[in-house]
Order: structure tokens, then sequence, then C-alpha cells
């Protein structure tokens, strides 16, 4: 069984996050999105864990579902066309913050376990490192290698994931990190460690380029912190309902399809920069200016191009043998709101996009596996021909820079490239002192 899965996300409990993200909003945002496997996000916290036992029960193993009354309630606000099967399994993300070496490390993780019990388990290890009712993604004062000794403890089954490994800030492979491999990090436990998140800067063509990650399988969610943000990254299996057969297929690759990413672009770390000063740069400019903003003179943050640049050990275009299908999406929103020319969370573009969903099925079926036929046969000729580029990469990016998301436009024609990528970048892109 072929389907997506989205197994980094938040719920109300963590810090900056939407306040209306409860189980009946994702379970809804989840089926009109196309997701079939949706992470829990933040069982360590006490309050949403004990919401996750009242409305989570028991389904294939590992995995779990809505109890009836609640799932028939979320069933009646979706069109027949967006009431596929939805699981959830036990999800959390957390940041360990410690010293080692003389330096501070912040890094974040994502822990997943395939019941309540390993829950406890977990989270009573966890306790004496932080307070976990403070945050849905709480800060453990201890040392990565030691909060995987304690997810591997948990119970059969559990594992644990890098999350958005080339982050600046908080990545495992990031320009603050300290740490240029997995093995550096993680020590004498590094070959528990299967899969990595890329996270929404980078994608699965960028990693290829560093054969040091040839060994595990790459990853993409959606690290939501809104449920309409659900599905914008996802990861592709060909399994059967159950826990287990997704972690063996991200362990071996049997029934790893692939990846659904944003083009990278629109991430906010891609380039690097300095948001104060307006600054925008590629790796390149970055290096002629020695590290520094050209317009206060304090240092650029370095993003994830250029780090996975300092890593490389290949030229971009190489593809290794555990490789999936890397697939590529603008949100239906956005590209709705290009055509209507309004913004993405407008009325008119809910209205558009419900209408849509109602018609031909969920987002990303729809953007990825829909006939283009079937889109102008329901009345859509332009959201066909934007489709249709979307689908052939014909796309204009102008890319995201130290916390300033980039944008990627249908309508507009490509003009030049990105260094080390052979991407197309916009005229008026990533210059100096651009916006």
């Amino acid at each position: 069984m072929r389907h997506y899965a989205d197994l980094h996300i938040h719920s109300r409990y963590s810090r900056a996050c939407s306040r209306a993200l409860d189980l009946r909003q994702l379970a809804r945002w989840a089926r009109r999105k196309g997701i079939t496997v949706l992470g829990t996000g933040d069982f360590t916290h006490p309050g949403w864990a004990a919401e996750l036992r009242e409305e989570l029960v028991p389904a294939e193993p590992g995995l779990f579902r809505l109890r009836d009354e609640t799932d028939h309630e979320v069933l009646e606000t979706l069109p027949p066309t967006c009431r596929g099967p939805l699981r959830f399994t036990l999800q959390t993300e957390v940041a360990t913050n410690y010293t080692r070496g003389g330096r501070g490390r912040r890094l974040h993780h994502l822990c997943h376990v395939p019941g309540f019990e390993a829950v406890e388990r977990l989270t009573r290890a966890l306790t004496p490192y932080g307070a976990l009712a403070s945050d849905g993604r709480p800060a453990l004062a201890m040392d990565a290698r030691d909060l995987l000794e304690a997810v591997l403890a948990a119970g059969e089954g559990a594992f644990l994931v890098p999350a958005h490994i080339w982050t600046p800030w908080f990545g495992l492979l990031g320009s603050k990190s300290g740490f240029d491999s997995v093995a550096e990090c993680y020590g004498d436990l590094t070959e528990h460690v299967f899969a990595l998140e890329t996270g929404l800067s980078s994608d699965p063509e960028m990693n290829w380029r560093v054969s040091a990650l040839d060994r595990f399988r790459l990853v993409s969610h959606s690290d939501a912190h809104s449920a309409p943000a659900l599905g914008r990254n996802a990861t592709v299996f060909d399994t059967d309902l159950d826990y287990f057969a997704l972690r063996r297929a991200l362990a071996t690759g049997e029934g790893y399809a692939g990846t659904v990413d944003l083009y990278p672009e629109e991430g906010k770390y891609h380039l690097d920069g300095h948001r104060a000063c307006g600054v925008r740069l590629t790796p390149a400019e970055t290096r002629e200016l020695g590290g520094r903003c050209p317009v206060c003179g304090r240092r650029l943050t370095v993003g994830v191009l250029h780090r996975v640049e300092e890593l490389a050990d290949h030229r971009a275009g190489r593809r290794p043998e555990t490789a999936g299908e890397p697939l590529k999406i603008v949100p239906l929103p956005e590209i709705v709101g290009e055509i209507l020319g309004v913004g993405p969370k407008s009325k008119a573009v809910g209205r558009a996009v419900d209408s849509l969903t109602a018609a031909l099925g969920p987002e990303l079926p729809l953007l990825l596996e829909v006939p283009l036929e079937r889109l102008r046969e329901a009345g859509e000729p332009e959201v066909a021909e934007a489709v249709g580029r979307l689908r052939a990469h014909r796309v204009r990016r102008e890319s995201g820079y130290d916390g300033v998301y980039g944008t990627v436009s249908l309508a507009a024609a490509e003009t030049g490239t990105e260094p080390g990528t052979g991407r197309p970048v916009p005229a008026a892109g990533a210059r100096r002192g651009a916006r």
C-alpha cells in the first residue's frame, strides 16, 4: 500500500504553535492533505499525553486511530473524497542542550515509539533532565548520545531520527552544531541511527552530494506548527499499515519509496544572509566577504546550501543506491492564490481549495498523481496548467535566508542557476542586499 506519512508535527502544547492544534483538527487536515500516517507530536508533555490516551485506540501493530465517536465527528466535516484511512504513530521532538568538547551543543531529535508503555518509560527516563510540562518540545540538559540510549531502552521498536539536520541553529550538521558527521554526535550508538530528516531548507538531491550520508534513509516531514501546514513535506512508503513495517522500511529500504518536499529554496535557511540588513548571499559571495555582512560587518548566518557544500564530496546530480524518489510540490493554496492574485490564506483561496479537493480528492494526490486531463475536465484549466508546470519543475525560486522564508512561483520564467545545485534562481534573487 503506497501512502504518505508525516511523522514530525506538534500540538498546541508546543511554543509558537497554533492553539487550535488538537486531534480533531489534525485528523481533519491530515485527510484533506492525503496523509495516511501522522505523528502525534509532543508525547512527552503530560497534558497532551493524557489527551492521546483518551482519544486514541489501538489499530494495526504500533499504530492508533481516533475512537469511533470522535472520528465520526471528523468525517462529517469532510467530503467523501477526503475520507481515507488515517493512523497515528506516537512521536515527539526533543531538544538537547549540553556541552561537549568545550562548546555548547543545541540539537533537535525525533523520538518514535510503538506504544504508551514505551511513552511512559521514555518520559520517566527524561524527567530528571528538564521540565517536560513546560513545552511540547522539551529542552533537556543531556548529551545527544545519552538521549539515544534512553530511546533505545524505552522498548522494542523505539528509534530516534535526527531532526532537520542542516538547520543552522539546531541541526546535527548545521553550521552552529560543531559536528561534521553523525558518528561524532552519537558515538558508540551511531549504528542505531538509520534515518535522517532533511528539513525544509534542503532536499534529498542536496544530501546526495555527501557520501557519508549514503547509508541513511532520508525522510521529510512538515514540522507543522499549525494544522494547514501538515503534509508540506512528507515521506512516501509502500508498506502495510504497521509501525514496525514503517521502521523496517527506514532501516532496510524495504518499502521506502521516497519523499515529498517543498522546493528547498522556500525554506528560511537555504542561503546565507543577515535578516536585520536584508542581505541574502550565495555561499561564494559569503566566502568572498569573509563571512561578514557587507552592511553592518557582523557575522552572517551560514545557510544550508553553504553547509552542504562544505561537507560535499560529489557534484550535484549524483544518486546513491539508497535513494528514493524525490518528489516536489508547491502547496495547493499557494498555487490557487497565485492564480487568483490573492494571498494563500484568503477566504477565496479556501473556498477554491475546498471545491478542488471535494471534486478530485486530497491535496498530495491531486498535486502528484491526478491526471491533468481530470483537472481540465473538472473545469480547472488554470490549475491544470500550474500543476503541469510544477510536475515539470518549471518554477521560479527566491531563496530564503536567516529566518526569512523564500518563495516559489509557477507563473514566471526562470533565469540563471544557483551555484552548487544547478537550480534556477530569479534575476533579482540571492544578491547582496536583496530583500
